[in-house]
């Protein structure tokens, strides 16, 4: 979900395993010459999750390396199968007021602007907590601890993930 984290935990992991960290969203913004969120109003969710579909497919074919995707990524089938094919997908899970305190710090999110944006989360968490529920790891964050303590949880559940 948006605000839960998913670039600076994801930027924090991939320093710590030695691997280059990758934002999707930017790399979206660095190829377009658009924000993100101007890019979702000019041609619609559709066709943005579209063309995030394609460049997460090229990211996954490259080196191995720590990937945050936008938290509607997972939404689309055919991405969440690819990613879940070819990486180790985690769900960095946080309560809804904590997503909602974040995502008020800036106003860079699109689908938060049609109304309450506690509301608005609560209904995508809803909406969307069977497809994360398909990550391979899934980490609980509380949104009350160091964003280290939620890196070590990954690390603990990557080794146990290749270990069984």
């Amino acid at each position: 979900m948006m605000g839960a984290g998913k670039s600076t935990v994801g930027r924090r992991l991939a320093r710590r395993l030695g691997l280059p960290f990758v934002d999707s969203d930017v790399a979206i913004e660095e190829a377009s010459g658009s924000k993100t969120a101007e890019l979702f109003e000019r041609f619609g969710e559709h066709d943005f999750r579209d063309g995030e579909r394609r460049l997460v497919a090229r990211l996954v074919e490259g080196d191995v390396r720590v990937i945050a995707t936008g938290g509607g990524a997972f939404n689309d089938p055919r991405t969440r199968q690819l990613l879940n094919d070819r990486a180790i997908t985690v769900w960095l899970d946080a309560p809804v007021d904590v997503l909602a305190e974040r995502t008020a710090r800036r106003n860079n999110r699109p689908l938060l602007h049609k109304g309450n944006p506690a509301e608005i989360l609560s209904r995508l968490m809803e909406e969307r907590q069977s497809y994360y529920s398909e990550a391979k790891i899934h980490v609980r964050s509380t949104g009350t601890g160091a964003h280290g303590n939620v890196v070590d949880a990954i690390v603990d559940a990557l080794f146990k993930y290749l270990a069984s």
